[in-house]
Formats: C-alpha cells, sequence, structure tokens
C-alpha cells in the first residue's frame, strides 16, 4: 500500500479549505448581491383576452442598509407591469419599513395584491441550519416587526390586502377574481374564510399565499383558481448543480421550489425565490436573487364536452 506524505495530506487539507472559504465568500459577498429579472409567460387566461402584465416580488427580507438591494428593486418600475404582486417577507428589521416603501416607489402606484409572510411578523433570529432538513422541527421567533406600519403604507397607496379575502378588480381591461390566506408556515392559514369558486364572470383567478403549503395549494387548485402564486422557499438558497436544492423549508417537493408548475388539474403554480435572505444566513449558492415578469396569455380553448356528458356537467354546475 503506497504511502501518503504529511505534506501532501497538509496541502489536501489547505486546498479543501480555501475552496470552502472561496465559496462560502462567493455565495455570501457576490451571488447573494447577482439580482436578477426571471421571466415566463402562462397561459391562463379566457380565450380572446389581452395578455397580461405581472410582476412577482417576494422575500426582499429588507434591512436599512442594503441600498444594492434598494436601487435594484426600484428600476423595476420601468417594466411598466400592470400587476404587481407580493407574496410576504419584505422584512428583516425594525427600522425597515421606509426602506421597503422606497424601493418599491413607482410600483405602489400601480395595481398590486399582497399577503404577508413571517418575516413582516417576527424579525428572523439565528437558526441551526440542519433544522431546516427537518419539517417538524420548533419554530423559534424573534421580536415583533412593523407590519400594521407597511400595511398602512401598501394600502394608502391603493394596494389590496388580500389576507383572508376575496376581492374581484379589473386591470388593463382583465377582471381578476383574487383571494389571499395569511401565511401557512405560521399556521394562520384560514382558508374557509375565502372557500368557493373564484367569480365566474371572471376572466382570470389568481390565489395567494406566502409559504407554498399543499394543503393550501390543495384548496385554491379545487376551487379551480387559475394561477395561485408564492414565496417563502427561496428557491432553496444552496442549490447543487445538476440537482437543485436541497430543501424547500415547506411541503412541497424540490422540483417546485422555484418557478411555474402544474397543481392539479388546471390550476398553475408559480413559486417565487425571492429577492433575499435572513440576516443570519447572508448567502445564496447556485439561486440567485430574482424577480419575475410573468405575461399571462390566453389559454387554449378547452376541449368540447362530449354528447354524452352534457347533462351530468350541466347537473353538476347547477348543484354547486
Amino acid at each position: 500500500m503506497p504511502v501518503i506524505s504529511t505534506s501532501v495530506l497538509r496541502n489536501a487539507a489547505l486546498g479543501a479549505a480555501g475552496a470552502a472559504v472561496a465559496g462560502i465568500g462567493y455565495a455570501s459577498l457576490i451571488e447573494r448581491n447577482a439580482f436578477v429579472l426571471r421571466e415566463a409567460t402562462l397561459p391562463v387566461l379566457e380565450p380572446g383576452k389581452p395578455s397580461l402584465r405581472v410582476l412577482h416580488l417576494s422575500d426582499l427580507h429588507m434591512t436599512p442598509g442594503q441600498q444594492l438591494k434598494q436601487a435594484w428593486v426600484r428600476e423595476l418600475d420601468r417594466l411598466e407591469p400592470d400587476l404587481v404582486v407580493n407574496t410576504g417577507d419584505n422584512l428583516a428589521h425594525p427600522k425597515a419599513v421606509p426602506s421597503v416603501v422606497q424601493s418599491l416607489g413607482g410600483l405602489l402606484a400601480r395595481p398590486g395584491i399582497f399577503v404577508f409572510g413571517s418575516n413582516d411578523y417576527f424579525a428572523p433570529v439565528p437558526k441551526n441550519p440542519m433544522k431546516y432538513f427537518k419539517k417538524d422541527h420548533k419554530r423559534v421567533f424573534g421580536d415583533p416587526l412593523p407590519w400594521q406600519d407597511m400595511r398602512a403604507a401598501f394600502t394608502e397607496r391603493g394596494w389590496l390586502d388580500l389576507t383572508h379575502v376575496r376581492r374581484d378588480i379589473e386591470v388593463a381591461g382583465v377582471r381578476i377574481s383574487t383571494a389571499g390566506v395569511d401565511d401557512p408556515h405560521l399556521k394562520r392559514d384560514r382558508y374557509d374564510t375565502v372557500a368557493g369558486a373564484p367569480n365566474p364572470l371572471a376572466d382570470l383567478s389568481i390565489g395567494l399565499t406566502h409559504s407554498p403549503e399543499p394543503r393550501v395549494l390543495d384548496r385554491f387548485a379545487d376551487d379551480n383558481y387559475d394561477l395561485v402564486m408564492a414565496g417563502h422557499t427561496h428557491g432553496g438558497q444552496l442549490c447543487l448543480p445538476f440537482y437543485g436544492a436541497l430543501v424547500t423549508n415547506c411541503g412541497i417537493d424540490r422540483s417546485r421550489v422555484k418557478g411555474a408548475s402544474r397543481w392539479g388539474a388546471h390550476t398553475q403554480l408559480h413559486v417565487s425565490a425571492g429577492l433575499g435572505t435572513s440576516p443570519w444566513a447572508p448567502y445564496r449558492f447556485c439561486c440567485r436573487p430574482e424577480a419575475t415578469l410573468l405575461t399571462l396569455v390566453s389559454a387554449p380553448p378547452k376541449k368540447p364536452i362530449a354528447e354524452s356528458d352534457r347533462g351530468i356537467t350541466a347537473s353538476a354546475t347547477v348543484a354547486r
């Protein structure tokens, strides 16, 4: 058996340590601030309707000193979206509300809808990262955050708080039936308060939740919502090449940790990887911080109902 010299082992250990330090430096100093705009097209509108541009923002986890992030978010208004959707976790500091409001800037003058996340209510705290691999780990909450001040700033400028509320709105000539729940990550969701099919006269239906927990997604899908939007996952935050996210921090599988996917027979799900991180875990790897510009277009015409099925379908509609 060949003998490996001490110097070789020492050099190998130093090389591994150097690679680890370089990886941490890249994840915390470079990729965490390498903001990117994703774009996707979703066929969810009624046939014949004009396309709709929807900007999806989530998980800013803002602190007052994050000037680079604030400047990047402020520039998003140039996209001129028809609708802005914010799926929570905007705050990471008790004095961050002005920074969030100033960053959103002109976007607050556009039609917008939002729900809250856990880090709108409570400040982040240091955690053992291994706990994320246990879905039943005990939650630890920090000091309360001024979510009421942020809500007031949003609603005073016209954005709609969809926390356990159903609202019908019209945006760019498209009638939208909307509903939302409070954060399932904190077990604050009360879907029964918004349960039921969306307005059948609407051209589009959108459901909002911060954490994409299957129990909530199932309810939206059962009620036949066209699109459900969520955040919370950070896209995994730490991902591996050719493997993807290590964890989702919720009940969905890793393949749905970010981007668009189908949930159920009819509903499209869009999960944002978000723009921030906890101040106690300031790194991203193979998972750049993002906002998403969704172009919603007409869905293909639904398959005609067979003659033999028409009576059954009509009967079910009347019963509903």
